[in-house]
């Protein structure tokens, strides 16, 4: 049995780290309840700019839908995983690294290339073959964290869009954790470029007779929509990991402080029973020595 002082030494460190975890718990918290309200405000305006342009693209004419929605045959592919730049969150990077593997597996025939959001990312791929390299892609971007604004990820999503349209990509995917609540999140995959035509039933197809007139045009309309679209969607993506991950810390951190609470209680036990033995040996020792003493 382990003495006394290596006990209570053990006790002192395993309360420190519960401190340190009951306060990084808080902290995530904290900084979840905002983020959970900037993702809940933005996804359902965002899925229906995303809707209301797959419409106008399926029913516009010609090329009037530009150059997002150009499907070429796939030879190259942009990854565009989205990880946080701490760790400490749980399996919140580790799923993403490893979904990202699996659609580098699954297009091992094509040429990929991984633009990493995110410090994990970025460490995981900087030294593989799939880094960016001689691209007009952005770089560093596990900075847009620091200040996580629309314009900043506006500025990223119009890089991305120059390069697919000249065709130095011919398909984007973003891998995400999306939000579902504090302890739920959901690993994504989705095609950011081409855009896809909007997913409709028939029935609801069926029901749509109604004949718009716009103003001004059509092709105006989209031209207009379609790089907004584009942005807003990285955007929400980004969003939804970054509320994703301080739910995923609080529940680990949360998980990790029950954890060192029982670990105490059983360290306080076992240094009771070690002290209740010890106690127990010396007065053995004084009854044993007094009985020879008078033998």
């Amino acid at each position: 049995m382990a003495n006394l002082k290596e006990i209570r030494n053990r006790i002192s460190s395993v309360s420190s780290t519960r401190q340190i975890t009951s306060a990084m718990k808080m902290v995530s918290a904290a900084k979840l309840r905002r983020a959970q309200d900037a993702i809940t405000q933005m996804r359902p305006y965002a899925n229906k700019l995303k809707e209301l342009l797959g419409n106008l693209s399926e029913s516009a004419e010609g090329n009037a839908v530009g150059a997002y929605t150009e499907n070429r045959e796939v030879n190259k592919v942009l990854l565009i995983p989205i990880t946080s730049n701490r760790g400490l969150a749980g399996a919140f990077n580790s799923n993403i690294i490893k979904e990202t593997k699996r659609l580098i597996e699954e297009h091992k025939e094509k040429r990929i290339t991984v633009l990493a959001v995110g410090k994990k990312a970025d460490d995981f791929f900087k030294n593989t073959e799939y880094n960016i390299k001689g691209t007009t892609l952005p770089s560093k971007l596990d900075k847009i964290f620091d200040d996580l604004t629309y314009e900043r990820v506006s500025k990223v999503a119009q890089k991305i869009m120059n390069a697919f349209a000249y065709k130095q990509f011919d398909q984007v995917i973003l891998v995400y954790n999306e939000f579902v609540n504090a302890a739920v999140q959901k690993v994504r995959t989705e095609q950011m470029l081409p855009i896809l035509p909007s997913e409709q039933d028939e029935t609801e197809n069926s029901n749509q007779s109604t004949d718009y007139i716009f103003e001004p045009s059509k092709e105006f309309i989209i031209g207009e929509l379609m790089p907004k679209s584009l942005k807003l969607h990285l955007y929400k993506a980004i969003l939804d990991s970054y509320a994703s991950e301080h739910g995923a810390r609080m529940t680990a951190m949360h998980k990790a402080t029950d954890n060192a609470t029982e670990l105490i209680t059983d360290l306080k036990l076992v240094y009771n029973k070690a002290r209740q033995a010890s106690i127990t040996n010396e007065i053995l020792e004084i009854v044993g020595g007094a009985e020879a003493l008078n033998g």
